[in-house]
């Protein structure tokens, strides 16, 4: 996710306290805690809906309110809902006393996020994980909310939920997967691409081919999803958005990749920078290294803006992860898009690369 354009855009400024040096001391990388399932949702459940990172507009939280009673859910939002500072959604003693209220509270059945941003991160510190531990409840969203699924989860053991964030409208596409993966008794669900859902990538293939073998690549790749390296595999499963994944990386909110299925996207980020980023997580012996397979979502406006001077998106994608070895696929609905899928945190799935499937081996939820 591309921070300085996202920043750039802002229509105001925060005054940024200065916060001690212990406050960035890091702690040393803990081993993941046993895993936690909470319990499913159900009609008349109660969502509390918090903002974590960037604000909400009051359109986009009457939207969020439509959604979530669509669903048959209540709402329940502190007084902070609609707070700004700067392009954050209140202080952060503000935000992460929200969240942590939240899972406090009995009457609240799930979390669920207005929207991403930028600035999940900083509340990571401020959060009572044994409070959420010993409250387990669904947590959704995604994009900057990859902050927050890595920290809980690398703290509590907490299943988590990468999904539409609330002031998305949802589709049938993504709320049929929102319903399966915590609403309902569903014995078996599978993940794949159909149709409907965007395209908006460049075709992978190798730098050099002859003019025929361009064209070959360009019939063979116009639809994704697409393999990168054809196999099968199983592990839990972690990641979210690269950008954010990145930055926590050698925090004592990172989660290491060995011998899990690891799901990335990203918006707005040139080929240049997921070089950087990728390049990052292969030279890290605990991440990429050692993963035992990796699902790749859309890649939203990640097109180089010169293509003369640039690798393309597939280029990149197929050059720095085909030399892992292991089962990569290409395509998979999620991410910044809006036919969405909810992928659990932490939970054991099988990567089918080349049928392009990614299949929950265990209930998410209670």
């Amino acid at each position: 996710m591309n921070r300085r354009k996202f920043i750039n855009h802002l229509s105001s400024t925060a005054t940024l306290p200065l916060l001690p040096d212990t406050f960035y001391t890091q702690v040393k990388k803990a081993e993941t805690p046993a895993l936690i399932k909470p319990p499913s949702l159900k009609p008349g459940d109660t969502i509390g809906l918090v903002t974590p990172a960037t604000f909400l507009t009051e359109t986009e939280l009457r939207q969020a309110e439509e959604k979530l009673h669509t669903l048959g859910l209540k709402v329940y939002y502190s007084p902070n809902m609609l707070v700004r500072k700067g392009h954050l959604a209140g202080t952060d003693e503000q935000r992460a006393a929200d969240l942590n209220q939240m899972f406090a509270q009995e009457t609240v059945d799930g979390i669920w996020c207005g929207r991403g941003g930028y600035g999940s991160a900083r509340i990571l510190p401020l959060l009572d994980y044994d409070l959420i531990r010993h409250n387990p409840k669904p947590f959704i969203g995604y994009s900057d909310i990859t902050s927050l699924h890595y920290g809980i989860h690398a703290r509590t053991g907490l299943v988590t939920f990468h999904g539409p964030v609330a002031k998305e409208m949802l589709n049938p596409f993504a709320e049929r997967y929102l319903r399966e993966v915590l609403m309902e008794e569903t014995s078996k669900i599978v993940y794949r691409y159909e149709a409907e859902d965007p395209a908006p990538v460049a075709p992978i293939k190798p730098a050099a081919v002859t003019a025929i073998e361009n064209d070959q690549m360009q019939d063979m790749n116009r639809d994704i999803p697409r393999t990168i390296t054809p196999g099968i595999a199983e592990g839990p499963l972690v990641g979210g958005n690269l950008s954010l994944v990145t930055a926590l990386s050698g925090t004592s909110y990172d989660i290491d990749m060995r011998d899990k299925i690891v799901f990335l996207e990203d918006v707005g980020e040139s080929p240049a920078r997921l070089d950087r980023m990728l390049t990052q997580l292969l030279l890290t012996e605990d991440k990429l290294p050692s993963a035992a397979g990796v699902v790749l979502g859309i890649f939203t406006d990640c097109e180089p803006e010169d293509p003369e001077k640039s690798f393309s998106l597939r280029e990149i994608l197929f050059d720095r992860l085909s030399v892992l070895g292991v089962p990569v696929v290409y395509g998979l609905p999620f991410g910044h898009i809006k036919r969405n899928i909810t992928l659990p945190f932490g939970v054991q799935a099988r990567l089918d690369a080349t049928a392009h499937t990614l299949t929950l081996l265990e209930k998410p939820v209670l």
